[in-house]
């Protein structure tokens, strides 16, 4: 009897996990309606003492989303300040809530990524059970990955849903001509 091969192992399918991205670092949101008078009012008196006063070193190694939970009209340098405080200690800070954080993380980590591996390549972008990403990170991962592979899937190597496959005529072209090939001398089709 022969033994089992796994040909997908074995295969030249690439797999892009989106979830490698992420850091695993916690998350939190922060309602700044804490540091208003009431939670409604921002008295700059009184929100500098308390902001002054907040053990920000809890955020360490955090993710750190800033929201209001009430209605209150906060300004812009509110929020700046609060940010001043986490420097150094959170690893991130955004306005907003956790889906917030979570879009402009992946934005910024995919555009930094490096896109040439995946050239002329299958790939599968991995997407089987993991919360943390975001919807957009499959979509802009998908807009990343067609400029440069041959072939999307999504799901696991094993068992993938087929997206998109570049067409037969945008293969690269060689750069030089094959050395002793000699092109057939053809009518001129305006002649």
């Amino acid at each position: 009897m022969e033994p089992i091969e796994n040909r997908v192992a074995q295969g030249e399918i690439e797999v892009y996990n989106l979830a490698d991205l992420w850091d695993d670092a916690p998350i939190t949101e922060l309602d700044i309606s804490r540091f208003l008078v009431e939670g409604l009012m921002l008295k700059e008196k009184e929100f500098r003492a308390d902001v002054e006063e907040h053990d920000w070193s809890q955020y360490d190694g955090e993710h750190v989303a800033l929201y209001c939970s009430t209605d209150a009209i906060v300004p812009t340098w509110g929020y700046m300040l609060l940010v001043t405080e986490l420097k150094g200690t959170a690893r991130s800070t955004t306005i907003g809530r956790k889906e917030e954080l979570l879009r402009e993380y992946y934005t910024a980590a995919l555009a930094a990524e490096d896109w040439s591996v995946y050239e002329d390549k299958p790939v599968v972008i991995k997407g089987c059970g993991d919360d943390v990403v975001p919807e957009m990170a499959y979509v802009r991962a998908t807009q990343k990955l067609q400029d440069v592979a041959r072939k999307l899937m999504y799901g696991e190597p094993c068992s993938s849903v087929p997206l998109w496959r570049r067409p037969q005529d945008d293969k690269p072209k060689p750069d030089a001509e094959a050395v002793g090939v000699k092109k057939p001398d053809l009518p001129s089709p305006n002649a």
